[in-house]
């Protein structure tokens, strides 16, 4: 029974504490669309999407006025493009993108999810040519985001894409530098990437999913922070009770926007993710539950103890919320994104190195991270098989964004704009490692794979 005292609360936690729906996301299957000519297969894609999502911003406006519920975003996850436009007889996909692009703007997203590749174990054509098409196909659209998963604890890590995705981020960013390589921020490589995932710019519609889907993502580091307020000098225990117990609160706002969007939509509910996803919006940090944890700084030591408290915590609690938790669901620590992260950065207590290693307790990766413009393709590329190895023995997903942005080193920022925020150049270790990325092949799947 839902008690007066439940609803003020929430209502404190909208006003007061940042709390929000960061997305409802509609998934959409576009196998059904494959034809020989990408002409035709873009006329499908387009059609069955604006059919599909006609009312999606509609519905998530009417709930957010009717709940009171700030819902920040409304957007869209395809079939992975290289599933999809593989009956295609073309060598790119640009076009592809193109027609995305036109119609997430027809139906009002801020951003499609799904210009994307599977490819942990091997490449076939369709997912070479969706590689090649990442950095014009960026360049040239507004809302596509695009991702590549090419590592999985089953299947070990394909060293060949890993090489070929240095290049491609390097390419992104040349072709994007009049705005900061602003394209490498929609681009995400994966390991062990999830079929359900609300967030963007990794989501993508999976093969196992529906044939449409309603995905919602709750966000609410402010919130924790302030729960963690009220037990300031208590034990880490009762600070794991208390952000277990706010999860929890934070999971059922998400969950009745997500029931409410299925049922007026009459499209199945798929999942709610739990993430902690910050803002640069100042009271909206992860770094800033860190440090109310007792931290001096994020990056201190202790960082990564933490941030595993937190993660677990709010993993138990939303399940305890929803019988259909899923995507990534735990918390983000995007730097561009985070106003602690980069405050964090500017004072020099967090480095790449720190943020690997935080990576190993929390959702995702290494996450909206400026580096230099010269930093080379191979070390882009090392970046990524550490995280990918990460993801790969520890059986969870990890992710790097990197932006290389060139004309820019250490000491400088760059400013994206939105949730997007803005990024300290972070330095990278200069020692290289070409000749081991230049060997290709793939790193075995660890013994942990073998579960049959």
């Amino acid at each position: 029974m839902i008690e007066l005292q439940d609803i003020l609360e929430t209502n404190r936690m909208i006003k007061e504490q940042n709390l929000d729906v960061r997305t409802i996301t509609m998934g959409i299957s576009l196998r059904d669309c494959a034809d020989p000519d990408t002409g035709n297969f873009c006329r499908n894609i387009y059609e069955k999407i604006t059919r599909q999502a006609e009312k999606l911003v509609q519905v998530g406006e009417d709930i957010e006025a009717e709940y009171g519920v700030p819902i920040i975003n409304k957007r869209i996850s395809v079939t992975p493009v290289a599933i999809a436009a593989e009956a295609c007889r073309t060598d790119s996909y640009v076009a592809v993108a193109e027609a995305l692009d036109r119609a997430a703007n027809a139906v009002g997203v801020n951003f499609i999810g799904g210009f994307s590749a599977l490819v942990h174990k091997g490449f076939t054509k369709g997912d070479l040519v969706l590689i090649d098409s990442i950095p014009e196909a960026l360049a040239r659209t507004e809302r596509v985001c695009s991702s590549v998963n090419l590592a999985s604890t089953s299947t070990g890590i394909n060293m060949d894409c890993v090489a070929r995705m240095g290049e491609i981020i390097k390419r992104t960013a040349e072709l994007t530098k009049d705005r900061d390589a602003i394209g490498c921020a929609k681009l995400v490589v994966f390991a062990n990437a999830v079929e359900d995932n609300p967030f963007m710019a990794g989501a993508f519609h999976g093969v196992g999913e529906a044939e449409v889907c309603i995905n919602v993502g709750v966000s609410g580091p402010g919130v924790v922070m302030r729960a963690i307020e009220q037990v300031r000098g208590a034990d880490l225990g009762v600070v794991a009770e208390t952000v277990k117990k706010t999860a929890f609160k934070i999971t059922r706002v998400g969950q009745l926007v997500a029931q409410e969007a299925s049922r007026r939509l009459n499209v199945p509910f798929g999942i709610v993710d739990l993430s902690l996803a910050p803002t640069p919006a100042i009271g909206d940090s992860v770094a800033a539950i860190l440090e109310e944890m007792g931290l001096e700084s994020a990056g201190a030591p202790g960082t990564t103890a933490a941030l595993a408290l937190l993660n677990d915590a709010v993993k138990k609690g939303g399940l305890m919320a929803s019988s259909h938790v899923g995507g990534l669901s735990g918390a983000f620590i995007p730097v561009s994104e985070d106003a602690g992260m980069i405050a964090a950065v500017e004072r020099g207590a967090l480095s790449l190195e720190k943020l690997e290693a935080m990576t190993c307790v929390c959702s995702v990766g290494l996450d909206m991270i400026a580096v230099p413009g010269d930093t080379s393709a191979a070390t882009i590329s090392a970046i990524i098989a550490d995280e990918a190895a990460i993801g790969m023995i520890n059986n969870k997903t990890t992710a790097v964004r990197l932006i290389p942005v060139p004309g820019k080193t250490v000491g400088d920022s760059v400013v994206f704009g939105g949730l997007l925020g803005h990024a300290p150049i972070m330095g990278v270790n200069r020692f290289r490692p070409d000749d081991f990325i230049a060997r290709g092949g793939r790193i075995p799947a660890p013994i942990r794979s073998l579960t049959n």
